[in-house]
């Protein structure tokens, strides 16, 4: 298996795959998903969706979190007042 690593993984880099970027964290019913260019992707785990997925600028992992509890108290709000 390590000789497969040594082989392997320099080529895969040089063909543009890291795997850094395969990073996918579940958070509240959501999924946050690390874009290469530093962005997250955030889509809900299944149906119903209580918010349609959105990307984020750059930012840190704190930083998603609080976004998305921005924009679920926004729609608890929003929800309430209906």
């Amino acid at each position: 298996m390590n000789i497969l690593k040594v082989v392997l993984l320099p080529w895969l880099y040089q063909m543009g795959f890291n795997h850094d970027y395969n990073v996918a964290i579940r958070y509240r019913g959501f999924l946050l998903l690390r874009q290469p260019n530093q962005t997250w992707l955030v889509r809900p785990e299944r149906s119903p969706m209580l918010l349609l997925p959105f990307r984020t600028n750059k930012c840190t992992l704190s930083e998603v979190k609080k976004i998305l509890e921005r924009k679920l108290s926004e729609k608890l709000i929003l929800s309430e007042a209906a």
